[in-house]
């Protein structure tokens, strides 16, 4: 598998592999994910430590066990309030809440330091000055090698670069959701920031095989999978399929590949839970798309033909960028 500039072409994203997010997951085939996506040269794992309340880091430290602290980079997300039954109850980055975030991922993550720690969404009530001030702070004492910052907008990255250098943005990023493409990508690459993107495969409608009245998990309430939207996106996939297949791969591994020819600094984030999953995405990172491939990957899906927003209306307010 070839390197970028985050250390590998694809990341590892280990959200699904626990909660209810996308369904009921299997512990012992996660850990063997986990352990495939390293032995394949993935050396990104992404995770969050409210991601089952705690227990995707409890995962990752049992899955990275014996592993070489150096063949791997963690990025942790912290800041998302959760209450009992799964109710999100804001953010909080406030300088003393990161320190205490920190500690507990360090432990349940059974690691002497976390490579990228990033607020998982802006806290509107305390400047991100502040808090990635205190993750400055983390740094200079060893704990976090480097700041990384989720879902915000040009303005605010500016604002925590000047305060810190900010190594990396975790955004979603697919041809489902392009708003970055305007303002963040350029100043990420004015600053010399990379990106990690989120939601390569548009929450499964891009994987190939998404039907509509499927359902189960956290889809049952998004705006791109309800009647009247879903039909128009999957109309989107068909014709992606087409190009696909005259190029001989799957649509979902020609819409990973899609994100990783935005460039260098740009690196998919999988987020596999299944060897099988995981086997299924992995040639992307090694598939070349031609400019001609581009154009027509861009005619089959072109920017802004979605329908539905990427979260419910109640989640959107806590983005600085849209769709």
């Amino acid at each position: 598998m070839q390197t970028r500039t985050h250390g590998s072409t694809l990341g590892l994203g280990a959200m699904g592999m626990s909660g209810e997010a996308y369904g009921p997951a299997d512990r012992a085939e996660a850990i063997a994910t986990v352990h495939a996506a390293l032995d394949a040269g993935v050396t990104l794992i992404d995770t969050g430590d409210f991601y089952g309340m705690g227990h995707n880091e409890l995962l990752l430290a049992e899955a990275l066990r014996g592993r070489d602290r150096d063949s791997y980079q963690l990025s942790v997300k912290f800041g998302q309030l959760r209450g009992p039954g799964h109710v999100f109850g804001g953010q909080d980055g406030r300088p003393g809440s990161v320190k205490n975030f920190l500690a507990y991922s360090l432990t349940r993550l059974g690691v002497d330091h976390i490579d990228v720690y990033r607020p998982a969404r802006l806290d509107p009530d305390v400047p991100i000055e502040d808090t990635v001030g205190a993750i400055k702070e983390m740094i200079d004492a060893g704990y976090v090698r480097h700041v990384g910052l989720s879902e915000v907008g040009a303005a605010t990255i500016r604002r925590a670069h000047a305060v810190h250098p900010v190594a990396d943005l975790q955004i979603e990023y697919s041809l489902l959701s392009r708003a970055v493409e305007a303002e963040v990508l350029p100043a990420l690459r004015e600053l010399g920031i990379g990106m990690t993107a989120y939601g390569v495969l548009g929450r499964g409608l891009l994987a190939g095989d998404w039907t509509p009245g499927r359902a189960g998990d956290m889809r049952n309430v998004s705006p791109r999978f309800a009647a009247g939207n879903v039909e128009h996106n999957l109309a989107l996939v068909d014709a992606l399929r087409r190009v696909a297949a005259a190029h001989g791969c799957t649509v979902g591994q020609l819409a990973i590949a899609w994100v990783a020819a935005q460039g260098p600094d740009v690196v998919p984030l999988v987020g596999a839970r299944t060897r099988q999953r995981l086997s299924e995405a992995l040639p992307a990172a090694d598939l070349k798309l031609t400019a001609e491939a581009l154009a027509e990957i861009e005619e089959a899906v072109p920017a802004g033909s979605a329908r539905g927003d990427r979260y419910p209306t109640a989640f959107m307010a806590a983005l600085e960028v849209g769709n």
